[in-house]
């Protein structure tokens, strides 16, 4: 029998060991200590997390299922749905960057369709360290590597995504993976073990000893040895995912799936257990009939093991036979492990032999949940410490602006997405470099939107604004790409929650992101939370990254960021102020993350949304931006480098505030859209009855960069120099 010595070492405290052994009447042998420790880390349980989840808003109109399954469902019409979720995969792409990412998409995948839907496009999230240091390098080359090698090989695109490079994630990369698909309203399926007496059967690939102890590993921080835990990480076949995938959907099709999930973290352990929690059932599983690639597993491999492209389903008794031609012609492993009870246990047996006997609400319902300290941090004191008129105005503001071109947050990404394969399935309607993925639904007039985001500068500085913005941010991205926003899925990703001063975080991050939702009308409906990201004691900021979906009616309206005609007036929607907190200028070019982030105005962010997409709707306008890093200059910059070359712009701005301010400030709820002439009426008149400001700012023309009286540069400079910035960097280290 194991002792209280094993169970820490399997990540449990003595108290939770103890309400183990109270439980049970007895000391767990290891195969339970095992299942037990997987389902009750951080990763799994979310036990100092889900008090505070349920302050998050998950209900509305478009709802069809929130958060709790594979994946959360929003009503898209017509019989229509779309089903998504991020997911992190953060420690293990540290350790092993290329099977880490890879996996992390191929297990996001399955959340898809696993509940019916056809996986139809990827987004990324991915933030690294500095990329002067050779690590990063290696870590960004196999991250990339990998998310390109499985999704080109399944024939999923890549449609888009973030990344962002800074100190803080050195020690801790960051690597979300967000996936979409469309299924039929009436026919989803869930993850449910429902039926005393239907077979429980494993599908997919083998079992192997790859993956073990990932769940435990991901709800751990980082110490010098952590790249000893390889063999943590899962191996992926990309390959082998496009049979199962194509096999579960034309199993579905047979109307004899009683419930499925995908073995995703803890493998065999978390699947079994939570789709007998969720229909209040019990299961006896024959270890002995899991398909393996290795000699001589135990049943605590085997149930531990985080194999990849597997699943788990119950199919109606007597149609076994249906389900196993099927997998059988797909050239899967197909075999019967099982069946559903009422003992309202997991009852594990190796050849007749028990080998683990637990109640299922031991393992769920009674999971420890924890209401930990919080206390605001002391690095406050100094940020906030910050004062405008202490910044000097550089006297070379084309530098400044080149500069900012060039640092690798802001610069073209073009060398990452050009490994993807974004036009597979030749639905996608924009290109990777707008504000939102658009990806065409086939046999339809409609189109989904997609953006991630996630401003860690501003959640570092003030974690409920900063991830009020990234909510706010989002539905403006998807505003102007002509999307209406529907729904949000989160990856929150924080420091170690025994830290008073990261849960302080991780709750004001939790408050912001609901008053952000309300009143956007965007409820959460899936997500994920990723806690000890931290190395040696340092945490990363407060990444709180949010995805949204947005729908829109008609492709003919959709919009892109990039200036379309000579001659177009150039419109700023919105006021700017003297906002440089948590800024790419106050970083880059004075050394600073300080001051507070930019005012997050919810009502404002409103109107901008509802009046870009009027304008869309009607025809009024042929591009639209949104404002975020890098300020109004940026923005400009980033609309004339359209897909097919640089076009020069000539503005004039007046200067009723800081010169610097004009051109790099922050300020939230604003845009910049363009339009034929003959058209500005209709836009005055429309964001006037929003009492939105509203400024002419100049025309698309010429080939310079000319904003009056501060920049002038040719636009072949500012290009060439965004297009380069990123794999300068990145090259000079190699």
């Amino acid at each position: 029998m194991p002792n209280l010595e094993t169970a820490l070492d399997h990540g449990l405290t003595q108290e939770e060991y103890n309400k183990i052994v109270n439980t049970l009447g007895r000391e767990p042998n290891i195969t339970e200590l095992g299942i037990l420790a997987a389902m009750w880390s951080e990763h799994c349980s979310y036990k100092s997390s889900r008090i505070h989840l349920k302050r998050l808003p998950t209900k509305g109109e478009v709802v069809i299922q929130g958060p709790g399954e594979n994946a959360g469902i929003v009503d898209i019409g017509d019989g229509l749905c779309a089903v998504f979720k991020m997911e992190s995969h953060n420690h293990p792409s540290f350790i092993e960057p290329y099977q880490g990412a890879a996996t992390g998409v191929g297990g996001i995948l399955r959340d898809i369709f696993t509940m019916g839907a056809r996986p139809i496009a990827i987004l990324d999230s991915l933030r690294f360290g500095n990329p002067s240091l050779p690590k990063t390098k290696f870590v960004v080359d196999g991250v990339v590597d990998g998310i390109a090698g499985y999704g080109n090989c399944i024939g999923i695109p890549t449609v888009g995504g973030e990344i962002y490079f800074d100190n803080c994630y050195d020690g801790n990369p960051l690597v979300n993976a967000f996936a979409l698909g469309i299924a039929k309203t009436d026919g989803i399926f869930k993850g449910y073990a429902t039926g005393v007496g239907n077979p429980v059967i494993y599908v997919g690939s083998k079992t192997g000893r790859d993956g073990i102890h990932g769940a435990v590993m991901a709800s751990e921080t980082f110490t010098k040895e952590a790249e000893e835990k390889r063999p943590a990480v899962q191996v992926g076949d990309p390959f082998t995912e496009k049979l199962l995938l194509e096999a579960c959907l034309e199993l579905f099709k047979t109307g004899i799936v009683v419930g499925i999930q995908d073995m995703g973290a803890a493998g065999l352990t978390s699947s079994s257990t939570e789709m007998a929690e969720r229909a209040g059932t019990g299961l006896r599983i024959e270890i002995d009939k899991v398909p393996r690639r290795e000699e001589n597993m135990t049943p605590y491999e085997c149930m531990l093991s985080e194999s990849q492209e597997r699943m788990l389903m119950v199919v109606e008794k007597g149609k076994e036979g249906i389900a196993e031609n099927i997998f059988k012609k797909w050239d899967l492993d197909f075999s019967v492990i099982g069946e559903v009870t009422q003992s309202g246990k997991l009852v594990i047996t190796d050849k007749n032999t028990l080998s683990a006997e637990i109640p299922i609400n031991l393992i769920s319902e009674e999971a420890p949940l924890y209401n930990r300290p919080i206390a605001e941090p002391q690095y406050l004191k100094n940020t906030r410490n910050f004062d405008i008129s202490t910044i000097s105005i550089p006297s070379n503001l084309e530098e400044v602006l080149l500069t900012l071109l060039s640092t690798p947050t802001l610069a073209s990404k073009r060398w990452i997405y050009e490994q993807y394969d974004y036009m597979v399935r030749t639905n996608t309607l924009t290109m990777p470099g707008s504000d939102a993925a658009v990806v065409r639904i086939k046999d339809t007039t409609k189109a989904v939107a997609m953006t991630v985001n996630c401003n860690s500068k501003y959640c570092y500085l003030d974690p409920y604004i900063g991830t009020g913005i990234a909510v706010a941010e989002s539905a403006r991205n998807l505003a102007c790409s002509g999307a209406t926003p529907l729904a949000i899925t989160d990856c929150l990703n924080f420091g170690s929650p025994e830290n008073p001063e990261v849960m302080w975080q991780f709750d004001q991050a939790i408050n912001g992101m609901s008053e952000a939702c309300l009143k956007l009308n965007t409820p959460v409906v899936s997500g994920n939370v990723s806690f000890y990201n931290e190395t040696e004691g340092t945490a990363i900021y407060p990444t709180p990254t949010v995805g949204m979906v947005g729908l829109i009616e008609n492709t003919d309206t959709h919009m892109t960021q990039w200036f379309k005609n000579e001659g177009d007036l150039i419109v700023l929607l919105g006021m700017t102020k003297e906002e440089f907190g948590g800024s790419e200028y106050l970083k880059q070019i004075h050394g600073k993350v300080s001051g507070t982030p930019p005012e997050l105005d919810l009502d404002k962010e409103l109107k901008l949304i509802k009046a870009l997409l009027k304008a869309s709707e009607k025809g009024i306008i042929n591009s639209a931006h949104d404002i975020s890093e890098g300020g109004l200059a940026v923005a400009i910059s980033e609309s004339c480098f359209t897909p097919d070359g640089p076009v020069g712009v000539e503005i004039a701005v007046p200067h009723e505030i800081r010169k610097d301010a004009i051109l790099f400030s922050e300020t939230q709820a604003r845009a910049i859209v363009s339009l034929n002439d003959k058209n500005l009426n209709k836009l005055k008149e429309l964001v006037e009855k929003l009492d939105l400001p509203m400024e002419i700012i100049g025309k698309v023309k010429g080939t310079r960069l000319l904003i009056k009286d501060l920049i002038d540069i040719p636009i072949s400079k500012a290009y060439n120099t965004w297009a380069s910035g990123f794999e300068d960097i990145l090259k000079s280290y190699a």
